[in-house]
C-alpha cells in the first residue's frame, strides 16, 4: 500500500511532537513553505516484535554510551529498551515475534554522513583500479576489463592513486593507449578529482595542445604542450559531455548494487554529496515507488542549472525518512593529492602551486544567498585552507546578512584548516564533516604536500571536537571503502590496517571510541536534521540497527576494523543476513 500526498504547508513527518533533544531542538511537525511530502510504507513492520539476550549499545539522547539486553519494536520504530515482558504485557502490546539475539552485539545502524551513492554502485559495476600499482598495472586491468566487456562503448572506471605507484607520477594517454585505443578510455581518480584519457578520448573531446585551461582547473601537459591525458577539476568537464547518457535503468542498477554493498557493511543511512535534477527526480521516483534500499539525505548539487528551481521547490522528505532533501553541496576546492586543494600558501612539494578554488570568490556570496535563504542547509566542501578559510568567511558574512546558522551548516572534509580557524567553527555553528579514512590514506603524502608546519590543522578531529561543536564522521565512498569499522578504527588509532604508523599519525588528534561511535550515529544523523528519528535506539525513533560478531567497545581497538555485520535492519525489518 503506497500513499502520496501534497501539502503547501506541512510534512507530516512522524516525529513526535513537543519533545526536545540534547541539543534544545524541539520535535515537532516540520513546515516548510512549497514542500512536497511523500509518504511510504517501505520497510515498515507491522506487529511488535521483541528482540531478546543482546549485548546492545546506543547513545541515549544525552549522548551518554548505555547498553540494553532487549529492544521492543513495534510499527518500525523503538517501543521499549529492557521491557520486562509477561503473558500480560506480551498480549497488551501485542508482541507477535519474539527474536533470540543469541548473545550477538547490537548498535545501531550506522550513518555514513558523506559518501556519492550513484558513484559507488557505478564503482562496484565498473573497472577498479583501487589496487593497482603503476600505470601500467592499472592499464593492463582496464585491457582486461575491455576485453570481458567487449560491447561497451566506452570503457570507465576509478580508483587509480599515483601516489601508490613507485614513481609517484601522474599516468599518460600512452599508457592506455598501449593497451586499449580502439574505444575511449576515462577513468576517474581515486577523490574525484582527476581523470586520466587515453587518445580516444582526448581526440573524441577536442582536446588540443591550443585548448585552453578552464578557470579552476588544469589541463596537464608535457614539455611540448601537448595534453598528456590528465585533467584535473573543472577540465574534467571538457569530456563528461562525451559520456554514455545516464538514466533511470543505469541509475537503478547503479542504486541496487550500492545499497546490497552498504547494508553488508552495516550503513543504514548515508548523506549523498552532490546529486543532479535527473537523480533528485529519480530518487524521488524511487521513494513513491518504496524501493529505496537504505536511507538518503540528499544535498543538490550547486553547480546543476536547475538549482534554483530545486530550491523553489523547497525541501523533501519521505514520512518514513527513506529520503530527505533539504541540504546543497558546493565545491570550494580540489584535492590534497592531485595538487588541487587550495592553500593559503604554496604547496611544499611544488612551490608554484597554490591549488585551486573552483568556486570563484565573485560566485560565493550570490551562491551563499540564495541556498541560505531559502532555508536550505549549505555543505561547502573545502580541503585546502584557504578554502577553508574562505567559506567560514562567507558564512560569517552571509550570517550577519541574512541569518542562518540554525540551518546546521557543513564544511566537508575540513581536512587542512588555519590554526587560527579550527575555533571558528563552533563560533558559527558550522559543522566540519570529516572522514577518519582520509587521515590514513593520506599520511604518507600529506606532510610532503603542506609540511610539517601546516600539520597543526590537519585532520584535527579531537581539536574540533573539544572547541564544541558536533563532528559528523562519514567516508567518502568511493574514494575510500564504504565500510564504517574501517573509519571508527582509523579515527580512534590514527593508523592503517597495517598498524602503521606505530604509534599513530599525529596521534593527539584521535578520537575514543565512543566519539567515533557518535560521529557515525547521532553527529551524523544530526548533520542531516533526523536526530529526532534517527542515530540512537531510544524510544520513538526508527529500529535501525545492526548485528555484529564483536564488542567494539571492549575489544583492542586495533581489531576493530574485523567487525563482521551478521544482520542488518531497518525499520524492524531485515535488510541483511550474512
Amino acid at each position: 500500500m503506497l500513499k502520496m500526498h501534497v501539502n503547501t504547508t506541512e510534512i507530516v513527518s512522524g516525529i513526535p511532537p513537543n519533545q526536545s533533544n540534547r541539543y534544545g531542538i524541539k520535535r515537532s511537525f516540520l513546515k516548510f513553505g512549497g514542500a512536497l511530502a511523500i509518504a511510504t510504507l517501505s520497510g515498515v513492520a507491522c506487529a511488535a516484535t521483541l528482540f531478546t539476550n543482546v549485548k546492545g549499545y546506543t547513545l541515549n539522547d544525552d549522548a551518554d554510551l548505555i547498553s540494553f539486553t532487549s529492544i521492543l519494536i513495534d510499527e518500525g520504530k523503538v517501543l521499549s529498551l529492557d521491557i520486562k515482558v509477561d503473558e500480560t504485557t506480551a498480549q497488551t502490546l501485542n508482541i507477535s515475534n519474539t527474536i533470540d539475539g543469541k548473545g550477538r552485539v547490537m548498535l545501531p545502524g550506522l550513518i555514513d554522513a558523506h559518501g556519492h551513492l550513484l558513484g559507488l554502485g557505478a564503482n562496484l559495476l565498473e573497472v577498479d583500479l583501487r589496487e593497482s600499482t603503476s600505470a601500467a598495472d592499472a592499464a593492463d586491468s582496464v585491457a582486461e576489463y575491455a576485453l570481458a566487456n567487449s560491447t561497451q562503448p566506452w570503457i570507465t572506471g576509478r580508483g587509480w592513486n599515483q601516489e601508490l605507484w613507485s614513481d609517484r607520477a601522474f599516468p599518460t594517454s600512452g599508457d592506455l593507449d598501449k593497451k586499449v585505443s580502439d574505444r575511449p578510455v576515462w577513468l576517474t581518480r581515486v577523490d574525484g578529482h582527476a581523470g586520466w584519457a587515453n587518445t580516444k578520448t582526448l581526440t573524441l573531446a577536442g582536446i588540443t595542445k591550443d585548448t585552453p585551461t578552464p578557470v579552476g582547473g588544469e589541463i596537464v601537459k608535457d614539455a611540448n604542450g601537448e595534453p598528456t591525458g590528465v585533467l584535473i577539476d573543472n577540465a574534467m568537464a571538457l569530456v563528461e559531455p562525451y559520456l554514455p547518457t545516464q538514466s533511470n535503468a543505469v541509475y537503478k542498477r547503479q542504486l541496487d548494487a550500492a545499497g546490497k554493498h552498504l547494508l553488508s557493511n552495516g550503513i543504514t543511512s548515508m548523506h549523498d554529496a552532490g546529486v543532479g535534477r535527473g537523480v533528485y527526480d529519480f530518487y524521488i521516483k524511487q521513494a513513491v515507488q518504496a524501493e529505496l534500499p537504505i536511507r538518503i539525505y540528499a544535498m543538490i548539487s550547486a553547480t546543476d542549472p536547475d538549482l534554483s528551481k530545486l530550491l523553489g521547490k523547497g525541501p523533501i522528505r519521505d514520512a518514513n525518512d527513506y529520503l530527505y532533501i533539504r541540504s546543497v553541496k558546493a565545491y570550494g576546492d580540489g584535492a590534497l593529492g592531485s595538487r588541487g586543494a587550495a592553500l593559503l600558501a604554496p604547496y611544499s612539494d611544488a612551490p608554484h602551486q597554490h591549488g585551486l578554488l573552483l568556486t570563484q570568490p565573485e560566485d560565493m556570496t550570490p551562491l551563499f544567498t540564495s541556498v541560505i535563504g531559502a532555508g536550505f542547509q549549505l555543505n561547502y566542501h573545502a580541503i585546502g585552507d584557504k578554502a577553508n578559510h574562505v567559506a567560514l568567511n562567507e558564512f560569517e558574512k552571509t550570517f550577519a546578512a541574512i541569518g542562518g546558522s540554525e540551518l546546521r551548516n557543513r564544511i566537508e572534509h575540513a581536512q587542512v584548516i588555519a590554526p587560527e580557524d579550527l575555533a571558528r567553527f563552533a563560533e558559527l555553528d558550522v559543522l566540519p564533516s570529516m572522514q577518519p579514512t582520509h587521515a590514513t590514506s593520506d599520511k604518507n603524502m600529506a606532510e610532503d604536500r603542506i609540511g610539517k608546519d601546516r600539520m597543526e590543522g590537519a585532520y584535527a578531529w579531537q581539536t574540533l571536537l573539544e572547541s564544541g561543536i558536533p563532528l559528523p564522521l562519514g567516508s567518502d565512498f568511493p574514494v575510500e571503502l564504504a565500510n564504517p569499522f574501517y573509519g571508527l578504527h582509523a579515527a580512534v588509532t590514527r593508523q592503517d590496517r597495517d598498524n602503521q604508523p606505530v604509534k599513530g599519525w599525529y596521534a593527539h588528534e584521535a578520537l575514543t571510541i565512543e566519539q567515533a561511535f557518535k560521529g557515525f550515529t547521532l553527529d551524523a544523523a544530526y548533520a542531516g536534521h533526523m536526530e529526532d528519528t534517527l542515530g540512537t535506539l531510544t524510544p520513538g525513533k526508527w529500529a535501525d540497527f545492526i548485528l555484529v560478531d564483536q564488542d567494539i567497545f571492549t575489544i583492542d581497538k586495533k581489531d576493530i576494523w574485523k567487525t563482521q555485520v551478521h544482520a542488518t535492519y531497518i525499520a524492524g525489518k531485515q535488510v541483511f543476513s550474512k
